[in-house]
């Protein structure tokens, strides 16, 4: 059994892993730091915390158009 797989391929996957950790952590690190100004805890940070499940989402359809397309 052989490995096709080209080394640009992996990093294409690393990528992705960083989309994705960005893509949740950002909005939720942003909500923290506002609640943690306006003293709103924690309304902001749940606030945050669904734009970062909505990105994700749009990450993954995004991700299946993509690959849908190769």
């Amino acid at each position: 059994m052989t490995n096709n797989k080209k080394p640009t391929d992996y990093v294409e996957y690393l990528s992705l892993g960083g989309e994705i950790a960005a893509g949740l952590s950002v909005p939720i690190f942003i909500g923290y730091g506002l609640d943690s100004y306006f003293d709103t805890s924690p309304w902001l940070l749940l606030v945050g915390c669904l734009i970062g499940i909505v990105n994700i989402f749009i990450l993954i359809f995004k991700l299946n158009d993509r690959l849908n397309t190769k």
